[in-house]
């Protein structure tokens, strides 16, 4: 019997990933799953029952449950800042998940409602601020510091002593140097390359590969 019972906030994708990995990989068994009265659509989702926020004090009390906050990246995530503040608002602890693969350090610091998936590398003295989440197999460089409300997709390097602000979003294997300042709500692109400081709400966006004048019989591959 698990030791803690969890509430996950959204109906997505992610919220599905999110329960696998609470229930199979921590002392967390999820119980319920949670969206806004007007997103219901249903009363079960995922083999669980699906409440409505407004009902959740009523049904699940804070003092017997924990929440945590499954939704994206969806408006430099300020979706999901919106309703991670509702939940801590009505007394509610959001849980954070770190997979049992990832090598948390006494000098690491993490904030409440974050996920961190497998093969992430978390080297001394990083910190990450709360509702942030780290997709598998990225590289946070000794020193860096995450912000708040942030979501670092897959296989993406930090390297050493960076600041990372909040609202960003960092795409698949992006690249940043040692020691920049990234500032709040820059979306980064997936493979872009950063040599240097960013502006609040600036984009980095790397040409995409285009398709070659010859296909792949007339190259024969």
């Amino acid at each position: 019997m698990k030791s803690k019972k969890l509430v996950i906030v959204g109906t997505g994708l992610f919220a599905e990933v999110a329960g696998d990995y609470f229930n199979e990989l921590s002392d967390y068994q999820v119980v319920a799953y949670a969206c806004h009265r007007e997103y219901q659509n249903a009363e079960e989702i995922y083999g669980l029952p699906l409440i409505a926020v407004e009902d959740l004090p009523g049904l699940y009390p804070a003092a017997e449950v924990e929440v945590f906050v499954a939704i994206g990246y969806a408006k430099m995530n300020h979706v999901r800042r919106r309703v991670y503040e509702e939940m801590l608002a009505e007394g509610y602890r959001c849980a954070t998940f770190v997979h049992p693969s990832v090598k948390v350090w006494s000098s690491n610091t993490l904030g409440d409602n974050v996920f961190i998936f497998e093969d992430n590398t978390l080297q001394p003295y990083v910190s990450i601020g709360s509702n942030t989440m780290l997709w598998s197999g990225n590289h946070i460089g000794h020193h860096s510091k995450i912000g708040h409300h942030n979501f670092i997709s897959s296989h993406v390097v930090i390297s050493g002593s960076c600041v990372i602000g909040d609202h960003v979003f960092i795409g698949v294997n992006a690249t940043l140097r040692d020691s920049l300042t990234i500032a709040d709500e820059t979306l980064i692109g997936a493979g872009a390359l950063l040599m240097k400081n960013t502006k609040p709400k600036e984009v980095y966006i790397e040409e995409r590969t285009r398709a070659h004048k010859m296909n792949s019989e007339e190259i024969g591959f």
